[in-house]
């Protein structure tokens, strides 16, 4: 199994944010990782870390009170209700995760799987 690759500059984000969404980004790259470790990671958008395989993924953004999860692949099936913004978005919806608020790790894990299998197939714009 390949060894996952790991961004210090994800690092440094994450050791800069308050300890409660330390602890949900750093549970939410483990997951990703578990789902696909092929995945890369990077940062665009001068700091924001990208998750990416053949495309994006994924993407972190703390905010003042959660931590958005911003998916990018609209198609991608959710049946365990995780996304809760933008689900009617053409191009990407998000999971906003809460001081205090657990994640589903085996729906995560598996909407992750589907989206890198989306971008392996040509990405969601092509099996649309």
């Amino acid at each position: 199994m390949p060894i996952p690759s790991r961004d210090s500059r994800i690092d440094e984000y994450i050791q800069a944010l308050p300890t409660w969404q330390q602890a949900i980004c750093t549970h939410i790259r483990e997951l990703i990782h578990l789902a696909e470790p092929e995945i890369e990671e990077t940062i665009k958008r001068t700091i924001r870390p990208y998750f990416v395989l053949q495309g994006n993924i994924c993407a972190l953004l703390a905010t003042k009170d959660h931590v958005n999860i911003f998916i990018y692949d609209p198609i991608a099936p959710d049946p365990h209700h995780l996304i809760n913004q933008g689900k009617d978005n053409t191009t990407a919806r998000s999971i906003q995760i809460y001081k205090g608020q657990k994640i589903n790790d085996q729906a995560f894990i598996m909407l992750i799987t589907d989206i890198a299998k989306n971008n392996r197939a040509g990405g969601w714009r092509k099996l649309r």
